[in-house]
């Protein structure tokens, strides 16, 4: 008798009838996977598939890129400007023209009535570079508003401060090739599977060619602290405490590499002081990992070759994250651990071209790592530019959360976002709500016309989606990766780089700035690469050819140069005037909204594999959805038990906030005194949170929250409830 896989048929991947395939680079999280499109007859997309020979995902895809060309098709695309004179009116259909005008002319009003700061934007992670650089110029240059934000300041504007403070200068140093030197991994608040599925994928790779240790630091039981070697279920809110503990016992021990301290950095004395406070017994009691641990695991990393350590947003997202991460990067300093393969300080980026933010956009000050607090980088960028230097602020404006309480107490009248939806990402969002409807003017640039925000906006500018454009994006490790156009956007909806160009022109006849504007996006690279030669992160060496030819190159690449390089700092040369690095003393405030007897759980967020972000792409993706349609939340049974809350039954949870209510999976994954929602579902975690600002990044707090749980008598009630707020 026959058993098993033979007895049964072959399995059968439908025929999609692809004709052609291109090249292109995935539009989601910063992997930076090569992939490529396949088009039917009709120009259609209808499949995706891997690039073999790309260096960041040799073939592979996640879920979430498999299906990507289903984008093309989603409900809701924005395919026509809308109107109207003010919120919840019903919009009418527009021109471009209208459209265009009508906003630059809402602009120059609010800007004549109350001052050039008056007028903020707020932009995203998710446009080409290209793009960025161009609205940077158009908002730096043109529109002259101080007040000019991205929303990754909600992801990575701690990875940015924490590096500028340690290197003196933004920049991940490693790369994906680290996993395979080096011999200790310590990740905090990282849940790769689910996070970054083709980097944890890489990280098994070389496992299976050599073993080291796996070292996970999370509240929750990941995935990722579940194949760990060492899960270490800290207290939130209180990594710096922990890295403040192991640096203590490695330089107690004598572990530190004195000679690269004394050759390579600035500080030690400070740093020194503070951390000899934080012996293992004292650190113990505040960050909840025992002594003995903390003293293993600092053994381990100090004495490994060489070690490294990642993040993501249990870090960032903190009162403590940019000292999170300048902690972080202590700790590789005082190791040896910097530029050399296998040793690195390496954050996970969130958004595909999150990065690209960083860099060219000019969100914290001028494009290419440049700041407006120095007087050459402003007169650089002003002579390149045509304009006056003088026209430059002479330091950053506001971030983005510090933008929505400034149009709250009237000093912003109006407001331009662009692919961003703060309804759904802001923390607190009854109070984002009540802000919104003070505007004088809001316009939302996005691909979708449902984003929840389109509800308070007065002009809505329907813009191409992903690979409906040509650009370029940069990825965790640095690569810039190429982004080819597949298909054309659909209806009137238009690519971003022509609404920012087609807005420029409409302030070109009104006695503002004039600035050349390229049209396409090849030249603007062009003046990226112009203005990055010499720089850290030099594109000089990189073109669009090239991009496609190597799939991808990582910057600083210069001109003349083969390939690009793979790791910062090699030199034992930092970003600082004097070359050298800091260590930086972090004493613990312990600010956090902690659990008390009225709101006892810590409320915890995170992402699952299926989503991305607030599901605005995947919420319409069938293979995605299915898989995870509807809130949950993470209970543990002992905790819910005392509450008589059932498994896949419904409760409320209550914080100063809001309440949302929510359908419980019992789970073993967190502790009694914990609960865990994925952020995906702007319906529940964001009613929730308090998001307490970093003083350092302005990153907001929206891990550590408090809440109470409530059973709900009424299941139906609550499973009806549950349907209208997801159809809100």
């Amino acid at each position: 008798m026959l058993f098993g896989r033979q007895q049964k048929n072959p399995i059968k991947l439908p025929d999609k009838e692809v004709v052609e395939w291109k090249y292109t680079t995935c539009g989601y999280c910063s992997t930076g996977c090569s992939i490529e499109v396949g088009l039917n007859a009709a120009g259609k997309g209808v499949s995706c598939r891997g690039v073999g020979d790309a260096p960041v995902n040799q073939g592979k895809l996640c879920i979430k890129g498999i299906f990507e060309y289903e984008l093309f098709d989603t409900s809701n695309r924005g395919t026509v400007p809308l109107m109207r004179k003010k919120p919840y009116e019903l919009y009418e259909q527009t021109s471009w023209d209208q459209a265009l005008n009508k906003s630059a002319s809402e602009i120059t009003r609010i800007q004549e009535k109350y001052g050039r700061d008056s007028f903020a934007i707020v932009s995203t992670g998710q446009l080409l570079t290209e793009e960025f650089y161009t609205l940077g110029k158009l908002a730096r240059g043109v529109i002259g508003t101080n007040n000019y934000d991205g929303n990754t300041t909600l992801c990575m504007a701690s990875a940015v401060s924490g590096y500028k403070r340690s290197f003196g200068s933004d920049g991940p140093p490693g790369c994906y090739d680290d996993f395979e030197d080096t011999e200790c991994l310590l990740a905090f608040g990282s849940n790769l599977p689910e996070q970054h599925p083709i980097i944890y994928w890489r990280l098994r790779q070389a496992l299976e060619k050599r073993k080291f240790p796996i070292i996970v630091v999370d509240p929750r039981v990941t995935m990722f602290a579940q194949m760990a070697d060492m899960h270490l279920p800290i207290t939130p809110g209180t990594d710096v405490v922990l890295l403040n503990s192991l640096a203590h016992v490695i330089l107690k021990e004598g572990l530190e590499d004195r000679a690269y301290i004394e050759a390579n950095t600035t500080g030690f004395d400070d740093f020194l002081a503070v951390v000899e406070q934080y012996d293992p017994v004292t650190a113990s009691r505040i960050c909840g990992i025992d002594e003995d641990t903390i003293r293993n695991v600092a053994r381990l990393y100090a004495k490994a070759g060489s070690a490294m350590s990642i993040w993501t947003m249990g870090i960032n997202q903190s009162t403590h994250g940019s000292d999170g991460v300048v902690g972080i990067n202590s700790l590789n300093l005082i190791t040896g651990n910097i530029g050399r393969p296998g040793g690195t300080s390496l954050s996970i980026t969130g958004q595909c071209n999150a990065m690209g933010t960083r860099e060219w956009s000019s969100c914290s000050g001028l494009p290419g790592y440049r700041l407006l607090e120095r007087e050459g980088d402003r007169n650089h960028i002003a002579d390149y530019w045509g304009i006056d230097a003088d026209f430059f602020p002479k330091k950053r404006g506001l971030a983005q959360t510090d933008i929505f309480p400034a149009i709250e107490t009237g000093q912003i009248k109006g407001l331009w976002l662009v692919a961003t939806n703060p309804m759904t990402s802001m923390p607190n969002t009854a109070r984002i709500r009540k802000t919104l409807e003070k505007l004088e003017c809001l316009i939302v640039q996005d691909a979708y016309a449902d984003v929840e925000t389109t509800e308070y906006a007065h002009i809505y500018l329907p813009a191409a989606l992903w690979a409906e454009k040509e650009g370029v994006f940069t990825n965790t490790e640095r690569r810039v990766n190429l982004v080819r156009n597949v298909t054309e956007p659909p209806g009137d909806a238009k690519p971003d780089l022509w609404i920012f160009n087609q807005m420029a022109k409409r302030f070109a006849d009104t006695g503002r700035n004039k600035i050349e504007f390229p049209e396409t996006a090849e030249q603007v690279f062009e003046q990226l690469r112009e203005l990055s030669k010499g720089r850290m992160l030099d594109y000089s060496g990189i073109d669009y050819a090239t991009l496609e030819k190597q799939r991808g190159v990582q910057w600083p690449c210069t001109e003349g140069a083969e390939t690009g390089t793979a790791r910062l700092y090699s030199d034992g040369k930092y970003q600082y005037p004097d070359g050298k690095a800091k260590l930086i003393p972090l004493p613990f405030v312990d600010n956090n909204e902690r659990p008390d007897e009225e709101y006892p759980f810590w409320l915890n967020s995170g992402r699952v594999v299926e989503h991305f972000h607030t599901r605005t792409r995947t919420g319409k993706v069938g293979n995605q959805n299915k898989f995870s349609p509807t809130p949950y939340m993470e209970m543990n049974p002992d905790a819910a038990h005392e509450l008589g809350i059932e498994h896949m039954s419904y409760a409320r949870l209550i914080s100063r906030r809001g309440d949302a209510v929510v359908l419980v999976q019992l789970t073993h994954r967190v502790s009694p005194n914990q609960v865990f929602i994925p952020f995906h579902f702007h319906e529940c975690v964001n009613r929730l949170t308090l998001g307490l600002l970093d003083p350092h990044s302005r990153q907001p707090a929206f891990k550590q929250n408090s809440v109470r749980i409530e059973a709900v008598a009424d299941q139906v009630a609550a499973a009806a409830t549950n349907r209208a707020a997801r159809s809100f």
